[in-house]
C-alpha cells in the first residue's frame, strides 16, 4: 500500500513537472472534449461554462452582452445549444454609424436587434478547423445558414478566417475556438448585417 502512494506520488510529480516545463498548467477535460480555456478581453473563458456565462466577464464584449440582455436572448443563449457565436467586440460596435447601438437598445426595436444577434448564432458547434474543412470542401468558401435564418459565407483571406455578411461586409476572426460548454464563440471585428 505505502509503495502505491510513493508511485502515484511520483506519477503526479512527473506530470506537474512536465506540465510546468511546456509553460502549460493541467486543466481538465471540459464537455465534448475541449480542454483550454482562452483569454478574451481580460478575462478566462472556461469551456466548463456557457456562452453568457463567459461573455459577461469579457471587457471587450460589454456592448454585446447589453444587447443581448435588451433583445431577451439570455436564456436561449445559456440553454443546451449547441450554438456557434461571432461576437462582435465593443470596438465593432463603435465603429457603426453614430447613434446606431443607442437606436437599438431602444425596446421599440428589440425586433431588429435580435434579427441582428441572431444573424451571428449558428445552430451547430462549429470549431475553426470545422469551418475551414468546409471551405476546402466549397472550393474556397462555405456557407452556414444563422439562426436569423439568412446565410453567412467564410473563407481564407490572407491567412485568416473571414466571415461575409449578406450585405458584402467582412469581418475577421481575431480570436478563434473559445470553447463553451453549449458550444463555440469565435471573436470577430465587424458587426453583421443581415
Amino acid at each position: 500500500m505505502y509503495r502505491n502512494r510513493i508511485r502515484k506520488l511520483a506519477v503526479c510529480t512527473v506530470a506537474a513537472l512536465a506540465f510546468a516545463t511546456l509553460g502549460a498548467s493541467p486543466v481538465m477535460a471540459g464537455p465534448m472534449g475541449k480542454t483550454h480555456t482562452v483569454m478574451v478581453g481580460g478575462a478566462a473563458m472556461y469551456p466548463s461554462r456557457n456562452i453568457i456565462q463567459n461573455a459577461v466577464h469579457s471587457r471587450d464584449h460589454t456592448t454585446l452582452v447589453a444587447a443581448v440582455k435588451a433583445a431577451g436572448l439570455v436564456d436561449t443563449l445559456s440553454g443546451k445549444g449547441p450554438f456557434t457565436v461571432f461576437a462582435p467586440t465593443n470596438e465593432a460596435f463603435a465603429a457603426l454609424p453614430d447613434g446606431t447601438v443607442q437606436t437599438l437598445l431602444k425596446p421599440e426595436n428589440k425586433a431588429l436587434l435580435t434579427r441582428i444577434l441572431t444573424y451571428h448564432v449558428v445552430a451547430g458547434d462549429y470549431t475553426g478547423a470545422d469551418i475551414q474543412k468546409l471551405i476546402r470542401e466549397g472550393g474556397g468558401s462555405a456557407s452556414l445558414k444563422t439562426v436569423e435564418g439568412e446565410p453567412l459565407t467564410f473563407a481564407i483571406n490572407n491567412g485568416a478566417l473571414t466571415v461575409t455578411d449578406a450585405k458584402g461586409n467582412t469581418a475577421r476572426v481575431t480570436i478563434a475556438d473559445v470553447h463553451q460548454s453549449n458550444g463555440e464563440i469565435h471573436v470577430i471585428n465587424k458587426v453583421l448585417m443581415p
